[in-house]
């Protein structure tokens, strides 16, 4: 029995409910606790001609789901006198709004703040600036081929509270969770992972420190049973063991740290019991489907993350059958022998650095699609990182002066002529352009290194318009 769900089911009766964004993690919920009787009013700063939000509107209205709302540029005036404001990750918790709201009694909160209140279940919860989206699937893979039943959702793009129900003791959670969504959290999963940390997200964040101190927030509050996963090659990252209440475990691609629980020994993923001192083999690197460097850290992390709970043998069967996630150097087609790649979710600078690493890796000559919108990065090495693969490069977003700044400087530094530059008005532009420029055996990979709110809604709404454009290609 879950007394706690019995109880939020009992005072959601009635209850007078704010709900901050309607989008893909508060659409599901407005579902859930209009179904437990809250008496709700959608907010969202998109006008009612909004193509996607008249669309849940219509939605709603057809499945009976009667609430009110609050739209357009002065959304939030209406924001008065609730007992509870659901906050989508992306609305700041110290705006006025809300803080005066919250002077009035009202409990400020989230989907995912509730959820980890409710769960019944063990949580795991991978934070980090790079690398979430891959180590979380990577975890919820253990987990499933162990056996597991597994729940997986967060940032990822699957909310979980309205399954809440559904949920068991003997289940595991996997939760991809973002500095937004960790900005307010006091309640931390039983293992943590943060995977690494480096300046993201400045553009909302009023600064790195609280940047960094969101993530925190994921080991903050762990019992001395919870387990804390850190990137002993990461100084954010490995920076905050002092800080844990429970039991510490490194990961690492080489062998920094103090006796770090998973490693790369000898070209073999390997697991050394801290305790103990036994190392033991996982799966050799070489047997990894997805290509690059960062996705041997992605399996170290997920490695030190279960290890008490997934044998070996599950893990290394994941490892050579799992082809990646989507929008993370998707392959989408092959076209008079060029590969076309698909990796929108490259949101920063780092991302893209790390993807182009991989290509290097494997030897690789690409024409690369990038630009996007900036999140107040460092694009240091980016340049050096582009020219490592490309000569040619076609430029389409709002962040194109920082990456060509970064460019030049990299061709001063390696005394080269410059590289092929493009610029295009619009994706249809850039896939036609990169089709133009690239030869049989090369590839047109899509590394943004930028956000989508430039020109679409999410990374995943970008990647999606780039592969119906790709499949387009010759028809």
């Amino acid at each position: 029995m879950n007394r706690k769900l019995d109880y939020f089911k009992t005072y959601m009766l009635g209850r007078k409910v704010a709900v901050l964004g309607v989008g893909v993690s508060n659409r599901p919920l407005i579902r859930y606790i209009h179904r437990l009787g809250a008496v709700i009013t959608a907010f969202d700063m998109a006008g009612p001609s909004d193509e996607v939000l008249r669309r849940t509107m219509d939605d709603f209205q057809a499945e009976g789901i009667g609430i009110s709302w609050s739209l357009g540029k002065d959304y939030l005036k209406n924001l008065k006198g609730f007992d509870m404001v659901f906050r989508t990750p992306k609305v700041r918790f110290d705006i006025p709004e809300l803080l005066a709201e919250r002077e009035r009694g009202a409990v400020i909160t989230s989907e995912m703040e509730v959820f980890l209140e409710l769960c019944p279940a063990k949580t795991f919860g991978v934070t980090g600036s790079d690398g979430k989206t891959t180590t979380t699937t990577l975890i919820s893979l253990f987990l499933k081929e162990e056996g597991y039943r597994v729940w997986l959702g967060g940032n990822i793009g699957t909310p979980l509270l309205d399954r809440i129900d559904e949920v068991e003791d003997a289940d595991m959670v996997v939760l991809e969770l973002s500095s937004f969504q960790l900005h307010t959290m006091r309640r931390s999963t039983d293992v943590a992972v943060v995977t690494n940390i480096s300046p993201n997200h400045l553009d909302v964040h009023k600064d790195y420190q609280e940047y960094i101190d969101a993530k925190k927030n994921l080991m903050l509050y762990q019992s001395f049973m919870g387990r804390l996963v850190l990137n002993a090659s990461n100084y954010e990252s490995k920076s905050l063991s002092p800080e844990a209440r429970g039991r510490v475990v490194f990961f690492s691609r080489g062998d920094e740290g103090p006796n770090p629980g998973a490693f790369l020994k000898d070209g073999v993923l390997t697991y050394q019991e801290p305790a103990k001192g036994i190392s033991v083999p996982v799966v050799p690197a070489a047997e990894i489907v997805i290509p690059g460097r960062h996705n041997q850290e992605n399996y170290l992390a997920a490695v030190a993350a279960t290890f008490e709970y997934v044998s070996p043998a599950s893990m290394a069967r994941v490892a050579r059958t799992f082809r990646g996630v989507e929008h993370r150097m998707e392959l989408v087609r092959e076209l008079d022998g060029v590969r076309y790649f698909n990796s929108s979710i490259d949101t920063s600078p780092t991302r893209t650095k790390a993807a182009l690493k991989a290509l290097e890796d494997r030897g690789e000559r690409v024409v690369l699609i990038v630009g996007g919108k900036d999140k107040k990065c460092d694009y240091t090495g980016l340049g050096e990182s582009i020219l490592a693969v490309c000569d040619r490069i076609v430029l389409c977003g709002e962040n194109v002066p920082q990456i060509e700044k970064s460019i030049r400087a990299a061709c001063e530094r390696r005394a080269q002529a410059e590289p092929t530059l493009v610029r295009a008005v619009d994706y249809e532009q850039a896939v036609q352009e990169a089709r133009r420029l690239a030869k049989p055996g090369e590839a047109v990979v899509l590394s943004p290194a930028g956000t989508s709110f430039d020109r679409y809604r999410n990374f995943e709404d970008r990647g999606n318009h780039f592969k119906k454009l790709v499949h387009a290609l010759g028809t």
